[in-house]
């Protein structure tokens, strides 16, 4: 067995966080559209938008390497706002036995947040942490509040 892991990282968004859950539910490919410049597409292989069981594939950009992530929705919970991606393809797979990648938008009080999950088990104790792949989501997240709030203003 390998080395299990879980990291995540929260960002506080203006725009709402019902925003971030109904663009990775029904609309995932237009995040290449906000973020151009980190994720150049998302297509669906299998399945409709938003139902548990749909394939997706990311290409992505990471240190100026393209990247592909094909992942499963396997679940999607409306109540908790969460939505989990487990990868059956691609890059990271290279390095993880598993990789499930989970969204989670809070809200406390005024304050709305979206929070990047991401469970894995690593091939070997030699494999770093998928610290870039975290950035990357963070930074989408960024991008995606601002292209929200300059649609509200």
């Amino acid at each position: 067995m390998g080395i299990t892991g879980k990291l995540s990282a929260q960002i506080e968004v203006k725009c709402g966080g019902d925003v971030f859950h109904q663009l990775y539910k029904h609309k995932p490919h237009e995040v290449s559209n906000i973020c151009s410049g980190l994720v150049q597409s998302c297509d669906l292989h299998q399945g409709s938008w938003g139902e548990v069981g749909s394939v997706i594939c990311w290409n992505y950009m990471i240190d100026g390497e393209q990247k592909v992530a094909k992942e499963i929705i396997e679940a999607i919970d409306e109540e908790k706002k969460t939505i989990s991606f487990k990868v059956i393809e691609g890059d990271l797979l290279e390095f993880y036995r598993s990789f499930k990648v989970i969204l989670q938008v809070e809200t406390n009080g005024d304050t709305e947040s979206v929070t990047w999950i991401f469970e894995y088990e690593k091939m070997n104790e030699d494999i770093e942490e998928p610290f870039t792949s975290l950035r990357l989501l963070v930074k989408t997240a960024k991008d995606i509040d601002r292209h929200y709030c300059s649609l509200i203003k």
